[in-house]
């Protein structure tokens, strides 16, 4: 992990997606001050489950997946943060320790913030802390979502979902034909962020590639093609035929 110079908090394009939005400019200029940016290769930690929270992670640019580990160090992929989520607020606002890991997935830039001036900020303008709120509040409702999802949804239809849910991300038109996207994340990880295992995973494919609705090829199967996107999104969400 590299300390690297960053462009300007007044200026970076992610910073209209974050909680730090609704700062002044003498306060934007007080994170100036005392940030640290740093470029991460993929697969490096941010920081690790159990790690004292000393500040949050702005995330500039890239990928990072929150983990939990079992008592076997088995990891489960909670969740994709993307630039403009902010990681380590919930643990630095309730005094806790890291509760799970958050490891780059691809090259990653992320600003560090220490407590002490997120608090002198937090102290101020009382519509930051009112953002991180709101984040709470609907992190909440997802996780609630994801919950019901599990249990009233199909493996296959789940599947379905999260595969849509990556092609969005990945910035893909839905109206191409063929879309063809390069996956961020295993077969594993795909697994753990439906609520199932990677045999069943594997099962999936292979039904969803025997009917031509997906075709998993390249390098540890990480590209995806999709010959027609409205099929793959009746898999979750069927239309209705009169």
């Amino acid at each position: 992990m590299a300390t690297t110079p960053s462009i300007s908090c007044f200026t970076c394009q992610a910073r209209e997606r974050t909680e730090w939005c609704v700062l002044s400019d003498r306060e934007l200029k007080l994170i100036d001050d005392h940030r640290v940016t740093r470029d991460l290769f993929p697969g490096e930690l941010v920081y690790s489950e159990g790690d004292e929270c000393r500040g949050v992670y702005c995330i500039e640019s890239g990928l990072v997946g929150i983990r939990k580990y079992d008592a076997d160090g088995h990891s489960i992929l909670l969740h994709l943060a993307e630039p403009g989520e902010t990681l380590g607020y919930r643990c630095l606002l309730t005094g806790h320790e890291f509760l799970s890991s958050a490891e780059t997935l691809e090259p990653t830039r992320v600003c560090y913030i220490d407590a002490p001036t997120v608090r002198t900020l937090l102290e101020h303008n009382p519509a930051l802390g009112l953002r991180f709120l709101q984040r709470a509040s609907n992190e909440l409702e997802e996780a609630e979502e994801k919950i019901f999802q599990n249990v009233t949804l199909s493996v296959r239809a789940r599947f379905a979902h999260l595969l849509m849910v990556l092609i969005d991300r990945s910035g893909t038109e839905r109206s191409a034909s063929p879309i063809e996207v390069k996956m961020p994340i295993s077969r594993t990880d795909m697994a753990s962020m439906i609520g199932t295992t990677p045999e069943s995973i594997s099962r999936t494919i292979r039904k969803m590639e025997d009917e031509g609705i997906v075709e998993f090829f390249g390098a540890n199967g990480r590209m995806l093609k999709v010959p027609d996107i409205t099929v793959l999104a009746d898999e979750f969400e069927p239309r209705d035929f009169m």
